[in-house]
């Protein structure tokens, strides 16, 4: 299950439980919505109370990425997940935005809404 909520040009999703691929399509509604009034949009992704997803999320979640490598301006993830954070690592490769890790909330919010200066490496 997820909740999503938008602000602006920020995005926000919380995975709570199963990650399924019905959750993810209806992220992904959600960004192109954001893309598409708001130009390049940032994305929160909260997946702290995640417990699982499936393969075929992974997959989805790769080929929208490439498919839209230059729409995102930062994205911050919440995690403290190892496997995660080693995704992250590799998805920088099919994105073209600042993606950031990070453990509290308000600290990655606080990174989305800077309007200047350097990325905080992941």
């Amino acid at each position: 299950m997820i909740a999503i909520n938008v602000k602006d040009n920020i995005i926000s999703m919380s995975v709570l439980g199963r990650f399924t691929l019905d959750d993810y399509r209806e992220f992904e509604e959600a960004v192109l919505f954001g893309i598409k009034f708001q130009g390049a949009v940032n994305l929160l992704i909260d997946l702290r109370d995640m417990l699982s997803f499936s393969f075929d999320v992974a997959w989805e979640e790769l080929k929208f990425s490439r498919e839209h490598a230059n729409d995102f301006g930062r994205v911050a993830i919440l995690t403290s997940n190892e496997w995660i954070a080693w995704s992250t690592w590799i998805n920088r490769i099919f994105v073209d935005a600042e993606i950031c890790l990070f453990d509290e909330a308000d600290e990655a919010e606080a990174w989305l809404l800077e309007t200047a200066g350097a990325a905080r490496p992941a």
